[in-house]
């Protein structure tokens, strides 16, 4: 049986698969932007309580496989908190991101802590409340420092996505399963679905790499004097 036919056939099918992935990721990642480099502020510059909360969070997201975590709140924690009716497709971004967050607060949080203490010494010395200073002085310069890092999330987001099928997400994993269900042809269409996400992850790579240098300041973070 020849795989192109049945590729045309499917392909509708094939493109939703492709944009509930790209969803999850990027939804994923957005989440984990909102809520790691608050974390990461709270890691650097709050109080010991935070600091503590902070900690247990990311040991707790970090410490459990994506699988483990997804059946937990799939099945256990969301049900528990009255959100049972969320979707599969919801449930899974949210962990995901969730998680992301996790790592996502640890390349912040060395972001912040590489920009030097006496900046934020001298931003308070020209009268900055300590929140201005932060926002205005450390972090557009962390921010570029955490981009690489930051970067690497988007393939490894990418890859755990295709673990949401266990929960019912209807992914690029999940149509290609059911292309082989109905055509028995198992290799050839797994060797297509390896190929489209190899396809997502250099494309998506090679977008970040080029945000990095649109932002980047020359000789900044290189030791350059």
């Amino acid at each position: 049986m020849d795989i192109l036919p049945i590729l045309i056939d499917w392909s509708p099918y094939i493109l939703s698969g492709v944009a509930s992935t790209l969803g999850l990721v990027l939804t994923a990642l957005g989440l984990g932007i909102l809520l790691g480099l608050p974390m990461a502020l709270g890691q650097v510059y709050g109080a010991w309580p935070v600091r503590a909360v902070v900690g247990v969070y990311v040991w707790f997201f970090r410490g459990l496989p994506i699988l483990v975590l997804l059946f937990l709140f799939w099945f256990g924690i969301f049900p528990a908190i009255g959100l049972g009716h969320l979707s599969a497709f919801v449930v899974g971004a949210v962990v995901l991101g969730l998680r992301g967050a996790a790592y996502q607060s640890q390349i912040f949080r060395g972001a912040i802590q590489s920009v030097g203490e006496g900046q934020m010494i001298a931003a308070r010395s020209l009268g900055m409340s300590k929140f201005t200073a932060i926002q205005s002085v450390i972090l557009p310069q962390a921010m570029r420092i955490a981009l690489p890092g930051w970067s690497n999330e988007y393939p490894n987001i990418l890859t755990d996505s295709a673990v949401c099928y266990a929960i019912g997400v209807v992914e690029l994993l999940t149509i290609t399963s059911r292309i082989v269900t109905q055509t028995h042809m198992t290799m050839p269409v797994y060797l297509v679905a390896a190929g489209i996400f190899i396809i997502l992850n250099y494309g998506g790579l090679k977008f970040l790499h080029g945000l990095e240098k649109r932002v980047a300041i020359p000789g900044f973070g290189t030791g350059a004097t």
